[in-house]
């Protein structure tokens, strides 16, 4: 597997493992926090504090030791730096014999740190923790040093040289809508339908079995408030309600609040190990790696990285996109994620079953891992999934700078 890409299995729509068991990558776990709204019901977690009962949650549901963890692999985007990979693990109770490494591809953190530990695993097996975090709540300041010593503070890095245009990520997100034409009708309607479908699935519990509870603001004392769901669903949004909001990143512009994510704290992690691994440890099932994929594209048009990434991944593995039975899409806005879509001939009704970012919230670092973690889940939750050859399943995330990573699954049984 090269830095950019890795090919895992070949074949049409029924693809195959072509990797030896001890280094055929596996998912077998996977959990997620809440994802709440920054400054909201989780502003006073760190992001260690996030992630370290994920991490122990995950090796609670799979049996693994703690001390046979190879690494503990975490994407990150705009904490405080220190490795808060090996601080999470060491609060989570692993050994002081297990390390930690800490990701930062920006928004595809969380989807690039699976990625690594699957191509870990497929150099030579292991049992890997991997995922991501982001407390944006509680993220520092950041500051250039100005010639004479004092702090010149900055909202954001800069992601490519100015000659490439280097655009906010809302201006980005029209820049997109504009180049690929996509309406605000279509972007309206796109985000109404995430939070309708994180609504309903809310209500009927879909999130509970992913979702790992933390502690509310008042602690872990008797009768404090414990955090259990995501709690960025709206249920009273409606078609009206979205015509109201004005442009917000470029004037007279078609991408609004309404129809963009809004910032969020959380983290989601897997336990990615071999199949032969796997089967030892009792594992029933689990998402196979067939491929991965990282691209680069036009910083300017930042939001259709996914596209390019995904293209390439499908075309490696020989799998057309109407094969794909599961797609999770980070929905950072809705304009981009129209235009990945029928860029790859996706109809937008089959992705993001249960709504996506728009309704739940990007946390940065952790959201490609939270897609991981909802395809997981999804296939799970479909008998159909059990079938011998299993369900495909698409995660794809665009990245600050011009980039996009996807990555393949597909759902076996062990």
């Amino acid at each position: 597997m090269t830095a950019g890409s890795g090919t895992l299995s070949n074949g049409a729509s029924g693809v195959g493992l072509v990797l030896p068991d001890d280094r055929q990558p596996v998912i077998i776990a996977a959990l997620r926090t809440p994802v709440c709204r920054a400054n909201g019901a989780l502003k006073h977690l760190r992001s260690h504090e996030l992630l370290a009962p994920v991490l122990a949650a995950l090796l609670a549901e799979t049996g693994v030791d703690a001390g046979d963890v190879a690494d503990v692999v975490i994407g990150n985007a705009v904490g405080a730096g220190g490795n808060v990979a090996r601080l999470a693990a060491l609060e989570a109770g692993l050994p002081v014999t297990v390390p930690g490494l800490t990701v930062d591809r920006q928004c595809g953190s969380g989807l690039d740190a699976i990625v690594l530990a699957s191509r870990l695993v497929a150099a030579g097996g292991g049992t890997y923790l991997a995922g991501g975090v982001e407390s944006i709540s509680t993220a520092p300041l950041r500051a250039h040093r100005n010639d004479d010593g004092e702090p010149a503070f900055f909202s954001r890095a800069q992601f490519a040289p100015h000659r490439h245009g280097d655009p906010d990520m809302g201006v980005a997100a029209e820049n997109v809508a504009r180049e690929y034409g996509i309406s605000r009708a279509r972007q309206d309607e796109f985000a109404l339908c995430s939070h309708r479908r994180a609504v309903a699935a809310q209500a009927d519990g879909t999130f509970v079995r992913e979702t790992v509870p933390l502690p509310g603001a008042s602690g872990t004392a008797p009768g404090s408030k414990t955090v259990t769901a995501d709690d960025g669903p709206r249920p009273r949004l409606s078609e009206a309600l979205m015509a109201r909001f004005p442009a917000a990143f470029v004037e007279s512009g078609t991408v609004t609040a309404g129809n963009s994510c809004f910032d969020a704290d959380g983290a989601a992690a897997v336990v990615i190990t071999s199949l032969a691994r796997a089967r030892k440890l009792g594992a029933a099932g689990g998402l196979a790696v067939l491929g991965t994929e990282t691209a680069g594209v036009e910083p300017k048009l930042l939001g259709i990285g996914a596209a390019a990434a995904a293209s390439r991944l499908l075309a490696a593995q020989s799998v057309d996109a109407a094969d794909v039975d599961l797609v999770e899409f980070n929905e950072a806005f809705a304009s981009q994620t129209l235009a990945c879509l029928d860029h790859l001939g996706i109809d937008s009704l089959r992705a993001n079953a249960d709504g996506g970012a728009l309704a739940l919230g990007h946390a940065y670092g952790a959201s490609g891992a939270v897609l991981v973690t909802r395809l997981m889940a999804q296939a799970r939750q479909d008998p159909a999934a059990e079938a011998a050859q299993g369900k495909l399943a698409l995660a794809m995330i665009s990245i600050a700078g011009g980039m996009g990573t996807a990555a393949l699954f597909r759902h076996i049984r062990l």
